[in-house]
């Protein structure tokens, strides 16, 4: 039980850490490829089997969507 809590601590700030980081780079990572008609904005990474979607605006940030890898993508 305490290995569960400890890797869900883990990736939780994996997680909150390289989303931090995204205010200072936030075109670091790629196109997100499951965007109809991305403009750009729209970018995603996979961390821990977790796929992170997320939009560039001019002044923030915001993630979209956080899923598991293993789900069927959704194009949105």
């Amino acid at each position: 039980m305490q290995d569960s809590l400890q890797n869900a601590l883990k990736v939780n700030n994996d997680i909150f850490k390289v989303t931090d980081s995204l205010a200072a780079h936030p075109g670091k990572y790629p196109l997100d490829k499951y965007k109809r008609d991305n403009d750009g904005s729209y970018r995603a990474f996979t961390l821990h089997r977790l796929r992170v979607s997320y939009r560039i605006y001019e002044t923030k940030v915001i993630i979209l969507r956080l899923r598991h890898t293993s789900m069927e993508p959704l194009e949105y």
